[in-house]
């Protein structure tokens, strides 16, 4: 089993920025891909950026490219989103999830999640 918790949500204004941390633990030893996802109020959870075990690959969903970026640190089995030029449509609780080898945009894919995190924005 892995365990994932996320911590750094908040509120914060429109174009301000929050860093995101997704710390696993348990059996983190072999290759996890790690992903983000989002789910606001009403609607359905989405997906927003993923990685590969190494960090050499990563995807990003349209409406995040160019102001959020994901990283990992894998001596320290933690996963980072920088979220920057924040917008009010970017509220959501923020979850992170891992899956072994490879990662994907399907929610289906991924074996363990976190309890998520609240994202604020106000305008």
């Amino acid at each position: 089993q892995v365990q994932l918790v996320e911590s750094g949500g908040g509120l914060v204004q429109a174009g301000g920025s929050l860093r995101l941390s997704c710390a696993a633990s348990g059996r983190t030893s072999g290759s996890y891909a790690m992903a983000w996802f989002r789910q606001a109020p009403g609607k359905e959870r989405e997906f927003v950026t993923a990685i590969s075990w190494s960090g050499s690959s990563t995807d990003y969903a349209d409406f995040v490219k160019g102001r959020f970026t994901i990283s990992r640190d894998n001596a320290k089995n933690t996963v980072y989103l920088q979220m920057n030029s924040l917008k009010p449509e970017d509220t959501a609780v923020y979850y992170c999830a891992a899956n072994r080898a490879f990662y994907s945009r399907r929610i289906a894919v991924y074996d363990y999640w976190g309890q998520g995190t609240q994202v604020t924005v106000s305008s």
